[in-house]
C-alpha cells in the first residue's frame, strides 16, 4: 500500500502536492482525542460554539486569496470565479444564527406534576468525507452544524483537494477551537472502511457516487451508526412555453456548465415545450458558444479542466454515443488539448437525443447537456421521473401555482422554479431514490446530527 497521497493537478498533469498517510496508531489517537474532547464541547454552550465557529469563518475568508489559486491547482477551477467564499460564509453564518432555536428542547406542558421534554443530543464523533467537486461547500454543510449541535468532527477530504482539509484546520485552530473537537487526516480507502467498521463514527457524512456511497453502507452495517449520503444526479429543467425565455437561457447554461459541469446539482438534462424549443435551442447554443475553456488561472479563462482525466473521457464517450445513436452536437469549440486523454474539455450541446442513450441517463458529470422536445406537461414529467436519480429539479415558467402542482409529482428532493443549482440553508438538501439519504442545511439537517433523548420527570409527590 502507498504511504503517501498524490494530488496530480489537472493544470499540466504534475503532482502539486503530496501527503503521508495517517498510520493506523495517529488513526486510533485521533479518534480517542475526538471522542475526550466531544465530552467537553457537548457541554460548551450554543453561543460560545457559535463564536468559534464564525471565527474561524472569518479566519477561512482571510485566506481567500491563497485559497482561489489553490482551487484551480486542485480541481480546475477558474480563479476568476472567486472561490466558493460567498457560499461558505451564507451556509455558516445562517446555520450558526439558527442553532439556538434548531437544537432547544421540545417541551410538553399539558400535564401538571410532571416536567416532560425531549432533548436534541450530540450523535458524538461525526466523519466527513468531503468531495473535490466544490471542496469547501460541500464539507462546509456538515461541519458547521455537526460542531453547532455539539459534536466532534473528524474530516477525509477527496486526494484531489488534500490542501482545503488543511485550510479548515487552520481556521479552527486560529478560531481557538479546542484540541480534538475537529480534526483533518489523510486516509487509505481501506483505513476509511476499517474505521466506518469499528463501531467508533457516530455518524458519517459521504458526498460522492452511488458506488461510493454503496461501499459506505456496506463499510458502517452493523455499527448502527446513522448515515448522510449525497451520490449522484442526473438534474432535470423543463422549460414551459409562458418562459422568461431570456432569463432561462442565461441560467441554464450556467446551470449546465459552471464548474466544468461538475456540480452535484447541476443541470444534466432539459426538456423544452414545442412552442419554445427552437427560440431556446437556438439562444442556448449561441450562449455556449462564448465559453473560453483554457488554463484555470488565466483571468480570460471561464471554463478550465476537468478534475481528472477520466472524468473527461466518459464525457467524449457519451457524446460519441449519443452522435452514433443519431443525436447532433451543435457546439463544436475547437479547443487546445480537446484530445483524449487530457482533462481539457470543450463544452456541448446535443440534440435529437432520447432515454435510449447514456447521456440522458447516466451521470455525466461534465460539460455536456442534451435538449428534447416536448409536447405538455405530461411527457415532461414522464421524462424528468424516467431516472435512477433524484436530486434537484428546476421549472422555468411565470405561473408559481403551477410549477408547485408540476413539483408535487416530481421524484425529487429540491424543485426550483426559474433557478438552479443552489443551495439555499434554509431547505433541507436531500435527496431520493439512488442520489442518497439523510438530509443537510435547515433546522432538519440539525435533526440528523442529533438524537432526540426524552425526559419524562415526576415532581415531588
Amino acid at each position: 500500500m502507498a504511504d503517501t497521497v498524490k494530488l496530480i493537478t489537472p493544470i499540466d498533469g504534475s503532482v502539486y502536492a503530496e501527503r503521508p498517510i495517517a498510520t493506523d496508531k495517529a488513526v486510533d489517537a485521533a479518534v480517542e482525542a475526538a471522542k475526550l474532547a466531544q465530552m467537553d464541547w457537548a457541554q460548551t454552550s450554543i453561543e460560545e460554539r457559535g463564536r468559534l465557529c464564525l471565527a474561524a469563518l472569518d479566519a477561512l475568508l482571510a485566506m481567500n486569496d491563497e485559497i482561489v489559486p489553490e482551487i484551480a491547482w486542485q480541481m480546475g477551477r477558474p480563479v476568476r470565479y472567486g472561490g466558493e467564499k460567498g457560499g461558505v460564509e451564507e451556509r455558516t453564518r445562517y446555520m450558526v444564527r439558527i442553532a439556538e432555536q434548531a437544537l432547544a428542547p421540545v417541551v410538553e406542558n399539558d400535564r401538571p406534576g410532571f416536567r416532560r421534554y425531549i432533548k436534541h443530543v450530540p450523535l458524538g464523533v461525526v466523519m466527513v468525507i468531503a468531495p473535490w467537486n466544490y471542496p469547501y461547500l460541500t464539507a462546509v454543510n456538515t461541519i458547521i452544524p455537526a460542531l453547532m449541535a455539539g459534536n466532534a468532527v473528524i474530516l477525509k477530504h477527496a486526494a484531489q483537494t488534500l490542501l482545503v482539509g488543511e485550510r479548515f484546520a487552520q481556521a479552527f485552530e486560529k478560531a481557538g477551537l479546542p484540541k480534538g473537537v475537529f480534526q483533518n487526516i489523510v486516509l487509505s480507502h481501506a483505513q476509511t472502511e476499517k474505521l466506518l467498521g469499528s463501531g467508533r463514527i457516530d455518524h458519517v457524512n459521504f458526498t460522492g457516487s452511488v458506488a461510493g456511497g454503496r461501499a459506505i453502507e456496506k463499510a458502517a452495517a452493523g455499527t448502527f451508526m446513522t448515515l448522510g449520503l449525497e451520490l449522484g444526479g442526473k438534474d432535470p429543467a423543463y422549460v414551459l412555453p409562458d418562459v422568461n425565455l431570456d432569463h432561462a437561457v442565461a441560467n441554464l447554461v450556467d446551470g449546465a456548465f459552471f464548474n466544468s459541469g461538475q456540480c452535484c446539482c447541476g443541470i444534466e438534462r432539459i426538456y423544452v415545450h414545442e412552442n419554445v424549443y427552437d427560440r431556446f435551442v437556438d439562444g442556448f447554443i449561441d450562449l455556449t458558444k462564448q465559453y473560453v475553456v483554457g488554463n484555470p488561472l488565466d483571468a480570460e479563462t471561464t471554463m478550465g479542466p476537468m478534475a481528472q482525466t477520466r472524468f473527461a473521457d466518459l464525457v467524449r464517450e457519451q457524446k460519441a454515443e449519443a452522435l452514433r445513436k443519431g443525436a447532433k452536437a451543435h457546439v463544436n469549440l475547437r479547443v487546445a488539448k480537446d484530445i483524449a486523454g487530457s482533462p481539457y474539455l470543450a463544452p456541448e450541446v446535443l440534440t435529437g437525443v432520447d432515454h435510449q442513450m447514456s447521456v440522458m441517463r447516466e451521470e455525466s458529470f461534465g460539460p455536456i447537456v442534451g435538449i428534447m422536445k416536448v409536447r405538455n406537461d405530461e411527457e415532461a414529467l414522464a421524462l424528468m421521473n424516467d431516472s435512477q436519480y433524484g436530486l434537484t429539479a428546476s421549472l422555468w415558467t411565470t405561473d408559481t401555482d403551477h410549477a408547485a402542482k408540476i413539483g408535487d409529482r416530481i421524484e425529487t428532493g429540491t424543485v426550483f422554479m426559474n433557478r438552479c443549482d443552489y443551495i439555499d440553508p434554509a431547505l433541507v438538501w436531500t435527496g431520493v431514490k439512488e442520489t442518497g439519504k439523510g438530509g443537510a442545511m435547515s433546522a432538519i439537517g440539525y435533526g440528523n446530527l442529533t438524537r432526540p433523548k426524552s425526559y419524562h420527570l415526576r415532581e415531588a409527590i
